[in-house]
């Protein structure tokens, strides 16, 4: 459910209302009744909520959300628009016990709304968001956050870090692994032998080293050794002119060295339908590209876009993982 206090029991709502989302697909949602309650009148869904102890019946009531209760807070805890150290702590608990349901092959699939990471890591969790959150609940220190969208999809070397720490994070392993889960994920779920795109760091590629040597140091050496591997890896690119080619259908996806190199455009051209997915992961997970949006919070006004998107980006992840694992078995 994300943060109590944010737009995300909103949009999780306005979501599940649409048939055209939940039809193919058996939702369980980890959050507080109180909140949702709220939420589903603000929003004026037509759904009716149920608790259950343990997963959604096996034929699901039209109309129902069926609600696991991880807290109870208090009215005062789960105010709109204000950060609190219990919403902090119960966003938390809802990460974990989901996370723990797919991780015992019980879920399909995660789909995440926003959290808040100052409450969050007030309540004691300290994490730099969803990302780091997952791998260490997952124990997968290498793990890659994608940001997608129908015109392009971009994965990033770096996330949550200074401008100012970037270069020296780019190292040619960081790389060479990002290049490799980007590759691998695009292969089981989007479709296969997928065309990378790898951006330069500094302007005009360097310019030969005028403007900086990681491209020949770092990024090549990187690239040939996945292009040895079979990875149809490009690059290193400059920034400024690259995505243009990759709308254009180019490239599937854009390996980008810092967080607002590639959320930049992303968010230009997919700023209400973006997904977020963490790459390299041993569950699906998918998320919106927005925040808690405490500004809208309460109002029932925010786009439920992203979170629709989410849920279809998930459903069609844990289709083709279902088929992989299909053709497994018959294999």
């Amino acid at each position: 459910m994300g943060d109590p206090s944010g737009i995300g029991p909103e949009i999780i709502a306005a979501s599940l209302a649409d048939p055209s989302v939940v039809s193919s697909c058996s939702p369980l949602l980890f959050g507080d009744r109180g909140v949702m309650e709220r939420a589903l009148k603000v929003t004026g869904a037509p759904l009716l909520l149920e608790t259950v102890e343990d997963l959604p019946p096996e034929e699901p009531a039209p109309g129902t959300v069926y609600l696991r209760e991880v807290s109870r807070l208090e009215s005062a805890d789960a105010a709109y628009g204000s950060p609190t150290r219990a919403a902090g702590d119960a966003a938390y608990r809802y990460i974990c016990e989901a996370t723990a349901l797919c991780l015992a092959g019980r879920g399909a699939a995660l789909v995440t709304a926003p959290i808040s990471k100052e409450s969050m890591n007030a309540a004691g969790h300290s994490f730099p968001g969803h990302t780091e959150l997952l791998a260490h609940l997952c124990g997968t220190p290498e793990v890659v956050m994608m940001l997608a969208g129908d015109k392009l999809r971009v994965t990033l070397v770096t996330i949550h870090e200074p401008l100012s720490k970037v270069p020296s994070l780019i190292t040619v392993d960081r790389v060479l692994t990002t290049i490799r889960i980007t590759h691998q994920a695009l292969t089981r779920y989007f479709r296969p032998n997928p065309r990378l795109a790898v951006l330069a760091l500094n302007p005009h590629c360097g310019e030969g080293g005028l403007f900086g040597n990681e491209e020949r140091t770092v990024l090549v050496p990187a690239i040939s050794a996945a292009r040895r591997e079979g990875i149809d890896a490009h690059g290193p690119l400059s920034a400024d002119t690259l995505f243009h080619f990759a709308v254009q259908g180019g490239y599937d996806a854009v390996v980008c060295m810092y967080h607002d190199q590639g959320l930049i455009p992303l968010k230009l051209l997919h700023f209400d339908d973006g997904v977020n997915v963490t790459l390299g992961l041993p569950i699906i997970r998918t998320s919106v590209d927005h925040g808690t949006a405490y500004d809208l919070a309460g109002t029932g006004r925010g786009s439920a876009a992203s979170m629709k998107q989410a849920l279809r980006t998930a459903l069609g992840m844990a289709g083709a993982a279902a088929g992989d694992r299909a053709t497994g078995a018959a294999s």
